[in-house]
């Protein structure tokens, strides 16, 4: 299901399709057409560096949006990538704009919206800026940032998965962390 403020848009502006591991769903340069919420997968939109190197400058999961930026250019700045199979909504862009010229109430929830995840970004170039890479784990794990694969988290916090995963085991022996599963940690309640 759509989350706010998507769901007061039109059904006419929205399209559902599914998306293959590995397939691009856009490429940098292409006419940009719209932006996308991701149902269900994760998708990593990339950069390239004038050597060829691939810079990541985000990872949708689960619930999250991307490409909204796109509404105000006329190009899709990156390539986003499926790096698992994706159900995603793609929101056509002109049907979008004129929405938000035309209903105050919309244009104020996309407004909330859009803040909301200048906070998150915010939040994450703090986290980055942790030196000790358990502590940044930690303060990940408090966010709930862990919501897929350790290699997922471990990129979104800008270490490799070695240490993330050295960071979660140390964690976890020291009881700050208790491991819920495979891949999956929690805070224990008595530490909070």
């Amino acid at each position: 299901m759509l989350p706010e403020p998507y769901l007061d848009l039109p059904s006419e502006t929205k399209i559902e399709k599914s998306v293959l591991q590995g397939s691009l769903i856009f490429r940098s340069g292409e006419k940009s057409t719209g932006f996308f919420h991701l149902l269900e997968g994760e998708v990593r939109m990339i950069r390239y560096a004038k050597d060829g190197a691939d810079i990541s400058i985000h990872r949708a999961f689960s619930g999250q949006s991307f490409a909204e930026a796109s509404l105000y250019s006329d190009t899709y700045h990156c390539d986003a990538v499926a790096l698992k199979a994706c159900s995603i909504v793609k929101f056509d862009k002109a049907l979008v704009l004129h929405h938000l010229e035309t209903n105050a109430v919309f244009a104020m929830k996309m407004t909330a919206h859009l803040a909301g995840q200048v906070q998150d970004y915010r939040r994450l170039l703090e986290l980055r800026a942790i030196r000790s890479a358990q502590e940044r784990v930690y303060a990940g794990i408090a966010e709930g940032w862990l919501k897929g694969s350790v290699l997922s988290f471990a990129s979104q916090l800008g270490l490799t998965h070695e240490a993330t995963y050295r960071a979660l085991s140390n964690l976890t022996k020291r009881g700050q962390l208790t491991k819920t599963g495979r891949g999956k940690y929690g805070i224990p309640s008595d530490s909070r």
